[in-house]
């Protein structure tokens, strides 16, 4: 199996200062190919520019830049250039879609975050030091940072990855040939239906509660906001205060997305200790997010009729918060390495079909946490009736397994 190992990373002043030198230059590289790029197409030629070309400059480029571009590792910055290379590609496909296209944008040094080391021991070196008792990992042009690894690392090491959070630095190691830990066989099968006053239900009629963790710190969330609101948004140089207003909004976030992280990977491993098999919904979070489309006013023109857009914005904002697609790519994973088996079934109509009679009916679902069938008379909680019938979806795949 291939698996992702994140550590925090505990560099010394200059080893910090160096760190920030390297993204900031990294992203200087991005930035010069993308515009290289944009200038080669504007050109009465057309000329398209492929990653060939723009890797095949790196050592001049290096040369030239000695001081900077020449400090870092060339692997690493041919990461980079591979990087753009596929905001490319991704844009041309969503051309030749229909889709909204997207061009590959400019990366301010704030939003540039992460640095890719292709391969262990091309410019960098996980536990560079095995002789000393604490984990370091070796990149070039920094040199041994001390990395907090608070569990072992199996599997090889693939590639190495640098990333800034905030004011934190991490790690990130992508290994391949990981071993299963199959967990003992309980015998138990179970459907989930994920919802909104409850995270999520089994068919067995229990409810996990939803955190609902943003709203917990909204109040504290609210004021760093309005502070940070009361300086300029574009400047050239920001105060110490403006700093250190837009460093506490960042930090409650991280807060809020490290908090929702704890939170899926437990209520993913009490699930997958307990099941054999788990049943989801098939869950399109991105479609089901999208704000409605605008009706225009056919008595009116340039006005609108309402489409209610400001009620399916606070479920939008409430679906966002409990991270289902995270929670459930969490579930997979840990499913995989313990033996279970997951499965997604479709998720269309399962709070209002009728898991006695089959009837299916809008008017099924009275409320939010009601079923009633209007066919049989049959009655339970909604989610309830969901999860019910995402596990007898899943029956057909069941027997395709045995």
């Amino acid at each position: 199996m291939i698996r992702a190992y994140k550590f925090l990373l505990r560099p010394t002043k200059g080893q910090a200062a160096a760190l920030t030198d390297m993204l900031r230059d990294h992203c200087s590289l991005y930035n010069g190919a993308l515009q290289e790029r944009r200038d080669a197409y504007r050109h009465a030629s057309k000329t398209s520019i492929k990653y060939g070309d723009q890797s095949a400059q790196l050592k001049e480029i290096r040369a030239f830049d000695s001081e900077r571009q020449g400090r870092w590792s060339f692997s690493s910055q041919q990461a980079t250039l591979r990087r753009l290379d596929k905001a490319f590609q991704a844009f041309f496909r969503r051309v030749r879609a229909g889709q909204a296209p997207g061009y590959p944008r400019f990366k301010g040094v704030g939003h540039f975050d992460t640095v890719i080391f292709p391969k262990d021991g091309d410019g960098c070196r996980w536990d560079s030091t095995p002789h000393d008792r604490q984990t370091r990992v070796r990149l070039q042009g920094v040199g041994h940072i001390r990395v907090h690894q608070h569990r072992p690392v199996q599997g090889r090491v693939k590639t190495i990855s640098v990333k800034r959070e905030g004011t934190r630095w991490y790690v990130v190691l992508s290994c391949d040939r990981v071993p299963a830990e199959p967990l003992p066989p309980t015998g138990a099968i179970v459907g989930i239906d994920m919802g909104v006053a409850h995270f999520l239900t089994t068919s067995d009629g229990a409810h996990v509660a939803n955190p609902r963790l943003l709203q917990a710190m909204a109040a504290e969330l609210a004021e760093a906001q309005r502070h940070l609101a009361t300086f300029p948004k574009r400047t050239r140089q920001r105060t110490k205060r403006h700093r250190a207003a837009a460093r506490k909004v960042a930090r409650l976030y991280a807060r809020i997305r490290r908090q929702r992280a704890d939170f899926h990977h437990k209520a993913a491993r009490t699930l997958v200790a307990d099941h054999d098999v788990i049943a989801h919904e098939r869950l399109n979070t991105a479609g089901m997010t999208k704000s409605p489309a605008p009706k225009a006013d056919p008595g009116r023109p340039g006005a609108f009729l309402a489409n209610g857009a400001a009620a399916k914005a606070g479920l939008n904002r409430t679906i966002l918060e409990a991270g289902w697609a995270q929670f459930l790519e969490i579930l997979a994973n840990k499913a995989e390495s313990a033996g279970r088996l997951v499965i997604p079934v479709d998720a269309r109509n399962t709070s209002r079909t009728c898991p006695e009679c089959g009837h299916t009916a809008k008017e099924n679902r009275l409320t939010q946490a009601e079923f009633r069938c209007t066919a049989c008379g049959y009655t339970a909680n909604a989610d309830h009736v969901g999860a019910t019938n995402v596990l007898n979806r899943a029956g057909p795949a069941l027997c395709d397994v045995a």
